[in-house]
């Protein structure tokens, strides 16, 4: 039996992985295109045919509608700017709640703090870490005025629940799409269910254009409102004739022409990166599942999962060894990719529960929790998401090995790593054992 990297062996691979780089000559000659036009941007702040950006911005935006079936879509320059549209486009403000997901990047419960609301957070499923409907409905009261649900590591969210709850209590349901780009939910693609999707082009999604956002709803009101919040709306809610101006005071999320080429071109890859992500997740998560204590990523019926992210559930239980452990053994036999020195490509929990940072534990945002208009008593305690808190503190890992530039080669060191380490997990118990009396 090969002794562990961890403890002074040999790793099974010293060579780094290859970069997962979607930007080919297609791309290149798609800047050079409006590099050489000299029209890098084409916004201006009053009511005529350029308020809404360039031929780029247009041509990516009627081509991202297409491709998700949806009626209006509008480019920002990134996911939290589309999330931030989304709340003020759905007319929330000052004394209102948003639900939202404790498992997931910040700006999903930041957002409703922006309009002076205030977030509530939810549990999330244990099978696919998106929110627990149940818990949702346990949540809603009279103040509450929207979901913002998030289709995390690119698996859909419970749509049909969900919905019916909204429908119920006559609730608006933002889309976190940015994990999920084509993500289907029984037939139909995420982000075109609820009333507004919202979409990652960040340098480390399925696709990307550097930094960027989508942002997608069949509601003609709300594509309006987006357009006007995208785009300093108050200057032009006059010159347009708006009716409804509630929340129509607005920012700069323009996306620039280069950025649009350059998604009108990645657009067009979409399809197969997602399909080379499952082929390789089925891959890895046949033969991975099979080691006892460790579960591979749920696939509910009627869903199609893209993988923004592999992630697995440790039992420590059947393994007699903690999470993090076992995680660290894992890393000390592979190495990071290329571009991704910084960022390992395997971590432990994910994402940390959201209420535990300090602008929840300290109310910091004061004019969404001490606003007049809001006579609510929200908890950000610990233990308030018990399921959350599992996941993070000891269930849930994650890689990123089902990239689409891993090899057949790349898979096979991949799982070499995971069984060399799973054959050794009494030497792990022994190490656990003396870590803990030197701590």
């Amino acid at each position: 039996m090969a002794k562990l990297a961890l403890t002074g062996g040999s790793p099974v691979r010293t060579k780094i992985f290859p970069q997962s780089n979607t930007i080919g000559e297609e791309e290149k000659r798609a800047v050079m295109k409006v590099l050489d036009s000299g029209n890098l941007s084409q916004y201006v702040g009053s009511w005529n045919p350029d308020f809404s950006g360039g031929p780029m911005v247009k041509e990516f935006e009627k081509k991202w509608a297409e491709a998700l079936e949806v009626k209006y879509c509008m480019a920002v320059n990134s996911n939290t700017s589309g999330l931030y549209s989304s709340i003020g486009a759905c007319d929330i403000g000052p004394g209102d709640e948003v639900i939202v997901s404790p498992y997931t990047m910040t700006a999903g419960a930041i957002a409703p703090l922006i309009y002076g609301a205030v977030p509530v957070f939810a549990d999330i499923d244990e099978d696919t870490f998106c929110l627990d409907p149940k818990s949702i409905e346990a949540n809603i009261n009279e103040r509450t005025k929207a979901i913002l649900l998030v289709h995390i590591c690119g698996h859909p969210s419970e749509m049909d629940e969900i919905m019916a709850i909204a429908k119920k209590h006559n609730l608006k349901v933002i889309e976190d799409c940015a994990q999920s780009p084509m993500s289907v939910y029984k037939g139909k693609f995420v982000g075109g269910i609820g009333d507004v999707g919202v979409f990652s082009l960040n340098y480390h999604k399925h696709i990307h254009t550097g930094e960027g956002g989508m942002i997608v709803t069949n509601d003609p009101v709300i594509a309006e409102k987006i357009q006007l919040i995208r785009n300093h709306g108050e200057a032009v809610v006059e010159g347009k004739k708006t009716k409804d101006i509630w929340n129509t005071f607005g920012f700069n999320y323009r996306m620039p022409e280069i950025e649009a080429a350059i998604g009108i071109e990645q657009l067009k890859k979409l399809p197969d990166l997602i399909e080379r992500r499952i082929a390789n997740a089925d891959y890895l998560s046949g033969i991975i599942g099979k080691l006892p204590g460790i579960t591979p990523p749920a696939v509910k019926e009627g869903c199609k999962h893209v993988y923004y992210q592999q992630t697995f559930k440790f039992n420590k239980e059947i393994t007699g060894i903690h999470r993090n452990t076992f995680v660290d053994a894992l890393k000390a036999e592979l190495p990071t990719m290329v571009l991704r020195e910084s960022t390992p490509i395997i971590g432990s929990g994910f994402a940390p529960p959201l209420y535990l940072q300090p602008i929840y534990q300290q109310r910091l945002h004061k004019c969404s929790f001490n606003c007049p208009r809001y006579d609510g008593k929200v908890s950000y305690e610990r233990g308030l998401c018990p399921v959350t808190e599992r996941m993070f503190f000891e269930e849930v890992f994650t890689h990123e090995f089902m990239r689409p530039s891993f090899s057949k080669t790349d898979l096979e060191d991949v799982v070499n790593a995971y069984y060399k380490v799973y054959e050794n997990l009494n030497e792990l118990k022994e190490y656990e054992m003396k870590k803990t009396v030197t701590a």
